[in-house]
C-alpha cells in the first residue's frame, strides 16, 4: 500500500506500487537511469514500503525528466510518472532545487518566468517588428492583444531575453501565410514551470491565464512555441 501522504495524492493509484515485480523494464527505458543513482523501480519500491518521505526528500524526482517512457514500458501500468511528480508536489517549495520554483513564483506575480516588464516587452516586440521589415516582410508588426485572430501565440521568456531573434521564426511563417495571429500583452508566458515544480495549483492559475486570453479575446486556437 502507498504511505498516507502519496495515498493522499494518488488515491486511485494506492494498490498499484504492489504490482511491481522488479522486472527492471522501466529503467532500462529511462533515459537518466543510473544518474547519481536513480532508478524508477526503487522509487517504486521505496513508496511499496513506506518510505515516501525518503523518496520526496531524494534526488530521484528532479533527476526525472517526466518523459514518461518508464510507465508507458511498464507491464503492470504501475503510475512511476505520477508517482515521481506527486513526489516533486510534496517537496517543500523552498527546497525545490534550482530555479523552478523562484520562476514559478515571478510567472504568478509578473506573467513571465523572467519577470520581464511589461513596457520593455511592448518595445521589444516593436522594435523587432521594424527590424523585421526591414529585413524584407514591408506591413509587418507583431499585433498585440488583438481581438477575433485566428491564432495566439504565447513567448517563452527566454526569447525576449536573451534569443529575441527565434521569435522571427513564427513571424516569419505567419507572415508568407497571411495568418491572422497575436500576443498576449500580459501573462504571455507559455512555459509552465508549474507542471515540472509539481504544483498543481499554481499550473492551473497560469494555464488559466491563457485560456482566458483565448474566451477575452475571442481566439479559437492556441500555439504553444515550447
Amino acid at each position: 500500500m502507498l504511505n498516507a501522504q502519496l495515498a493522499r495524492v494518488l488515491p486511485e493509484f494506492i494498490d498499484i506500487p504492489n504490482a511491481c515485480y522488479l522486472c527492471s523494464t522501466c529503467s532500462s527505458r529511462c533515459p537518466v537511469a543510473g544518474v547519481d543513482g536513480m532508478d524508477p523501480r526503487k522509487a517504486v519500491r521505496m513508496v511499496s514500503y513506506g518510505l515516501d518521505e525518503e523518496l520526496v526528500t531524494s534526488r530521484f524526482p528532479w533527476i526525472c525528466t517526466l518523459c514518461g517512457r518508464c510507465e508507458e514500458a511498464c507491464p503492470m501500468d504501475v503510475p512511476i510518472l505520477k508517482i515521481l511528480r506527486a513526489a516533486r508536489g510534496m517537496r517543500p517549495r523552498d527546497n525545490v532545487p534550482g530555479p523552478i520554483h523562484k520562476g514559478v513564483v515571478m510567472d504568478l506575480e509578473r506573467g513571465n518566468n523572467l519577470g520581464i516588464p511589461l513596457d520593455d516587452f511592448l518595445f521589444l516586440l516593436a522594435d523587432m517588428g521594424k527590424e523585421m521589415e526591414e529585413e524584407g516582410f514591408p506591413g509587418f508588426y507583431v499585433p498585440v492583444d488583438k481581438e477575433g485572430a485566428r491564432f495566439l501565440l504565447t513567448i517563452n521568456s527566454k526569447e525576449p531575453f536573451g534569443e529575441p531573434d527565434d521569435m522571427k521564426f513564427w513571424w516569419k511563417i505567419f507572415y508568407a501565410a497571411k495568418e491572422s495571429w497575436t500576443v498576449p500583452s500580459v501573462n504571455w508566458e507559455g512555459v509552465n514551470w508549474a507542471l515540472f515544480s509539481g504544483d498543481d495549483a499554481a499550473m492551473k492559475e497560469l494555464t488559466g491565464r491563457i485560456v482566458e486570453h483565448m474566451r477575452r479575446l475571442k481566439i479559437p486556437n492556441l500555439i504553444l512555441p515550447e
